[in-house]
């Protein structure tokens, strides 16, 4: 039986979205290294005054979606 059926909703959203944040900031800052080739530009790019808030805005609204997405899989879809 699958392990998830038994936990709250909430709990898995959290859960998959707190994983979600890690992994996919840690790909994009290194995607964003490769494609510039150089640290500083992504910092500029991702970290500036003016660009922070999108970055995080960006990340944020990725692993909400992701996680309400694979909680709602594994919690009613998945047998």
């Amino acid at each position: 039986m699958n392990k998830y059926k038994n936990e709250s909703f909430i709990k898995l959203a959290i859960r998959f979205a707190a994983a979600f944040v890690v992994l996919f900031s840690i790909v994009k800052v290194l995607m964003k290294i490769v494609r510039t080739g150089s640290f500083d530009q992504m910092v500029a790019d991702y970290f500036g005054p003016d660009t922070l808030y999108k970055f995080l805005f960006q990340i944020l609204i990725g692993s909400v979606c992701y996680g309400l997405f694979m909680a709602g899989y594994y919690k009613f879809i998945k047998k």
